[in-house]
């Protein structure tokens, strides 16, 4: 029997993904990281540098809106790593269109990358956790969680989706053990995207007015140590100079 135990970190991209992926990985954690396979050289590469500082990571290249392969993702990481401990959804699949040039096939890929996957992740990690009566799944929201906003029905209907998913879960789970978290990024986090996106990026992080992924995955870090006389199921996280 192992002492060990796993996190997994469904959508472990550059910045938060990674960030989190990091951070439990200092906790002691296995950090078992998933991204489609296409990425997989660079899933392994912050495998590696996990690694590097003293932490333990596999990589897996496995896309989260395939039913069989997340079964098959958790049977291994059960079977041959460690007991997932914690689990995080972190897919984003953020996009803009106007409702009349959202496609049937843009709205159904976002919803299954963002609230399916999320489902398939969520259900399938829940069983280990609830035979061990213990295990933390937290899930990556957005403002579009909470409100829609022209040009983005696509994302915002699944990432509303995946919060109804995850306030269902914790009312089954919190009873038996499992601490069910949805955190609500409202913000620019400082990442990639944002750089390409946002011409004042640096003037932005120079002042913290952009979310720091390290910044992120040490509350999601904190969510896990959470007691459960006192569990935060939904939180929201922005920079001081976002308006809300």
């Amino acid at each position: 029997m192992t002492d060990k135990t796993a996190c997994l970190v469904v959508g472990a991209g550059d910045d938060l993904g990674g960030a989190v992926a990091r951070r439990f990985a200092a906790d002691g954690h296995v950090a078992c990281i998933t991204r489609r396979p296409r990425h997989l050289d660079r899933l392994e590469a912050l495998a590696e540098q996990i690694r590097a500082a003293g932490g333990e990571a596999r990589a897996f290249g496995v896309d989260a809106r395939e039913e069989e392969d997340t079964i098959r993702l958790v049977e291994t990481i059960e079977r041959e790593v460690a007991p997932i401990e914690v689990a995080v959804f972190n897919i984003g699949a953020n996009v803009r269109f106007s409702v009349g040039e959202t496609s049937s096939q843009v709205y159904r890929k976002v919803w299954e990358m963002a609230a399916f996957g999320g489902f398939l992740m969520g259900r399938e990690v829940s069983k280990g956790m609830v035979a061990r009566g213990r295990g933390t799944i937290i899930f990556t929201g957005a403002t579009a969680s909470v409100r829609g906003r022209d040009g983005f029905s696509a994302f915002a209907g699944a990432k509303h989706a995946l919060r109804a998913l995850a306030q269902s879960m914790a009312r089954e789970l919190g009873p038996q053990g499992i601490h069910v978290a949805h955190v609500v990024i409202d913000g620019p986090i400082d990442s990639n995207f944002i750089r390409e996106m946002m011409p004042d990026a640096d003037a932005r992080r120079a002042r913290d007015a952009l979310l720091d992924p390290d910044d992120i995955a040490q509350t999601y870090a904190w969510l896990h140590q959470q007691k459960r006389s006192a569990w935060t199921h939904e939180l929201d996280l922005r920079p001081w100079s976002e308006p809300w």
